[in-house]
């Protein structure tokens, strides 16, 4: 009877101990990696699916957008590339043409004669270049326009919009000159001056400036403007800074969203937009690198988006949870009846005319400077974050400490029940050896 107790309790001690290493295994698992990402990359979904494309190149992709689940999706020219994409965690979408064959669709549109009043991109999620023409464009041009997209191919989709592509002149904050309103976007500094980033066709370089909302005071001079082509100009604040609040963009009702970086928008992304006469605004990316052909002439790379827009918002900042991504260029309809407004991205306008966001001192995650730079940022950097190695996370104590400690204390239970037994079958063999000889 007692030799049978000590079987069932050398058993129940050995089934402990295999416990007690796979939990602790478990715990030293699951604390190395405490610090690591999910299996999709850190960050917006729309930062995933640009990598991906910038691994595949254009050959083999045909742009990238952000799916109703939130989830990237990247559209794909082959099974290969279709496998590379879900094993980075995003949806691959099979499709019929390249992004370089529809970035030839759209050259071969921009070398055809400019037709004021229309406006086209690439739509990421039908894999076509959609063109657009508005009210303004007459039965030949729209005939010789068609006659220039059937000629490229079926994938060219012509369609009619409401009302008319036009600039915003006339929202966050407004100014004022002598060629009509606009509205302030985001506040820059070169280092030594502060400046207001706006829209090019707002004013011509040497453009006078008025505060809008503060008496008509002097507010500044437009130093460089780029319209058409590009949409974007410096305005010089005439004190040379910009003063409290720098990093804050109005939003009306005396609120404000403080900046604190810029990038480039994805397809799917939701957006706001503020400005002085429609004031604050939503809406999603639905295009990239869009063309318009303004009456004042045309202008390309902007984006695409279904926030509504009104005379007067040019200008105006667009943003996403505190990240800036452009300038208020134009668009058509109105916030009553919606429509389609552009936006001239922010990180190109900042890069062409050398110039960074201003943040106010202890704004976060920057300097304690006044007019401290916010950098521009690649898609997802302002989102990622940092990952210890896994040596670091193995050696530190306190987050493997508790594992590693029942780890070895089933080790030793388990040493421990092998060399009691061991040494018991030892005496018992001695004892029985004396008998036999004695």
């Amino acid at each position: 009877m007692r030799h049978a107790r000590r079987r069932v309790v050398r058993r129940v001690t050995r089934l402990a101990a295999a416990a007690g290493l796979l939990l602790g295994g478990a715990m030293v698992a699951r604390a190395a990696g405490a610090d690591q990402p999910p299996a999709a990359p850190p960050g917006r979904p729309g930062d995933t699916g640009a990598a991906l494309v910038a691994r595949l190149g254009t050959t083999r992709t045909a742009g990238t957008w952000i799916g109703a689940d939130g989830r990237a999706v990247v559209a794909v020219t082959d099974g290969a590339a279709a496998r590379q994409v879900r094993r980075a965690g995003a949806e691959a979408r099979t499709v019929a043409h390249s992004m370089d064959e529809l970035k030839s669709a759209t050259a071969a549109l921009r070398s055809a004669p400019r037709v004021p009043g229309t406006a086209w991109a690439v739509d990421y999620r039908t894999n076509r270049v959609v063109v657009r023409a508005d009210r303004t464009v007459s039965a030949g041009d729209w005939s010789r326009l068609s006659e220039v997209a059937h000629r490229i191919g079926g994938f060219v989709h012509m369609e009619r919009t409401k009302g008319v592509f036009a600039t915003r002149l006339n929202g966050a904050r407004p100014i004022l000159s002598a060629g009509g309103r606009c509205s302030a976007g985001f506040n820059v500094t070169d280092g030594r001056s502060d400046f207001i980033l706006t829209a090019g066709h707002c004013g011509p370089a040497g453009a006078s400036w008025f505060a809008g909302d503060l008496g008509g005071r002097p507010l500044g001079t437009t130093v460089d403007s780029a319209f058409p082509g590009s949409d974007f100009s410096l305005v010089r604040y005439s004190g040379g800074t910009a003063g409290a609040g720098a990093d804050v963009v109005a939003v009306g009702g005396g609120k404000g969203v403080r900046i604190t970086g810029a990038a480039d928008p994805a397809v799917g992304q939701r957006v706001f937009r503020s400005g002085s006469t429609s004031g604050l605004r939503d809406g999603r990316v639905t295009a990239l690198d869009a063309t318009v052909n303004y009456p004042e002439g045309t202008v390309t790379g902007l984006v695409e988006t279904t926030v509504c827009a009104e005379p007067g918002d040019s200008g105006g900042p667009l943003f996403a949870e505190g990240i800036a991504l452009g300038v208020t260029s134009g668009g058509n309809g109105d916030c009553t009846t919606g429509g389609t407004t552009f936006f001239q991205p922010v990180t190109k306008a900042l890069s062409a005319l050398g110039v960074r966001l201003v943040r106010a001192a202890g704004a976060p995650g920057g300097g304690a400077r006044a007019g401290s730079s916010s950098p521009a940022l690649p898609p997802g950097a302002a989102a990622t974050g940092t990952v210890r190695a896994l040596p670091a996370r193995l050696t530190d104590v306190r987050n493997v400490g508790p594992g590693l400690l029942v780890v070895a204390g089933s080790l030793v239970a388990l040493v421990a029940t092998r060399y009691l037994r061991a040494e018991r079958d030892r005496r018992a063999y001695r004892r029985r050896y004396s008998a036999t000889w004695s």
